[in-house]
């Protein structure tokens, strides 16, 4: 009996010294990965509210910091006329001695603020056409006049610039090339003029194309944070309050499904817009879309390869070198064309009045067409 109890004593013993070693691994291990925060007695576990980014106020910290310089955008734009055309009439207003009647269309939307000496960012479509622009910014008494720096249509961007006698808050530019697909992100500004508006949600998709009227965005970030009109130019945040995405699109038949232009696109054309350079663009006047199975089986292709021609533009370079519709890219300026992203990316890299052949199948026939790259004209896709 005596020696079963010592047999027993010794293992309890070893049991508690293993626990022990394994619970102080185990807390060392959870220290490595939620490591204390500086200041912390001791060096004890993080606690929720101490991880960054999961705390309660973590969203709203942000918010506070980045809302002075979100500015609300409004716009007007001279019409030429009241809508009572008997009174417009220019013969009968000149003959009483009265001045021309003037109607006048007011527009809103949102912008940021990038540069403590008043450069803001926006939307070219919240500015298009303004014969007056005042910025709305935390702070001031009275909105501030604005004047357009430099626009880009096909981007959609525009940079203006504010004389506001003082140094301004302003957010600085995050790396939208490094945000993940559920991300959490921000958006702020004023949707239905209802100023400094802040809806949440996350990265839903990245690289969208989509069309909207006459305008076609590429590379487009996807979130479900809701965006409305009026909040057109906007910042997308991430949760250090750095500028992601330039809120920008909505898709009308739906909800909670927005999208914003990245800073990565913004980085590349920041100088030219400051500088009022406007970019020449490559244009061979196609619409394309990726070969589907549809595609396969309409056309008698052996696989989904190339880019489909689906319409081509009356006396753009693409007609007047005899492309059709139907036609299915295959090569492009010597770069193999597996979908139409592909098609798009080749001639974007091409130099304007370069000529570049292109291998086409037309009724399954491969044949060579040489083709001389145009700028791209405004509004046209």
């Amino acid at each position: 009996m005596y020696t079963n109890w010592r047999r027993t004593l010794v293992i309890v013993a070893v049991a508690a010294l293993i626990a022990g070693v394994m619970f102080a691994g185990g807390c060392q291990l959870v220290k490595d990965l939620y490591p204390a925060k500086q200041g912390d007695e001791g060096g004890g576990l993080a606690t929720a509210e101490q991880l960054p980014g999961v705390g309660p106020d973590a969203i709203a910290d942000v918010v506070s910091q980045t809302s002075p310089a979100v500015v609300k955008i409004s716009t007007r734009i001279n019409t030429g006329a009241s809508g009572n055309p008997f009174v417009d009439d220019p013969f009968f207003r000149q003959f009483f001695g009265l001045p021309q009647r003037q109607r006048e269309q007011e527009g809103l939307g949102s912008g940021f603020i990038i540069s403590a000496d008043g450069y803001v960012l926006t939307n070219e479509h919240v500015v298009d056409g303004a014969d007056e622009i005042t910025v709305t910014v935390t702070g001031f008494d009275q909105d501030l006049p604005a004047r357009v720096v430099g626009a880009d249509y096909d981007l959609d961007l525009a940079l203006l610039k504010l004389d506001a006698g003082k140094d301004l808050p302003f957010l600085p530019m995050g790396n939208s090339d490094q945000i993940r697909v559920g991300n959490w992100v921000i958006a702020i500004g004023n949707p239905y003029g209802l100023d400094h508006t802040v809806t949440t949600g996350v990265i839903s998709a990245k690289g969208r194309p989509i069309a909207v009227n006459d305008r076609q965005y590429e590379n487009l970030l996807q979130t479900d944070a809701s965006i409305n009109p009026g909040n057109s130019g906007g910042p997308l945040l991430n949760l250090r309050g750095e500028v992601v995405g330039i809120n920008t699109a909505i898709n009308a038949e739906a909800q909670g499904i927005g999208f914003a232009i990245p800073t990565s696109t913004v980085a590349r054309v920041l100088e030219d817009l400051k500088n009022n350079v406007i970019a020449v663009r490559p244009w061979i006047g196609v619409q394309v879309r990726s070969v589907d199975e549809d595609a396969i089986r309409s056309l008698g292709l052996d696989k989904a390869e190339g880019a489909l021609v689906v319409g081509v533009i009356s006396g753009s370079p693409a007609d007047k070198a005899g492309l059709r519709q139907g036609d299915v890219i295959m090569e492009f300026n010597a770069n193999k064309i597996g979908n139409a992203d592909d098609l798009v990316a080749a001639i974007k890299a091409c130099q304007v009045n370069a000529s570049v052949n292109a291998l086409v199948v037309r009724k399954k026939e491969l044949r060579s067409v040489s083709i001389t790259i145009a700028e791209k004209p405004r509004n046209i896709n």
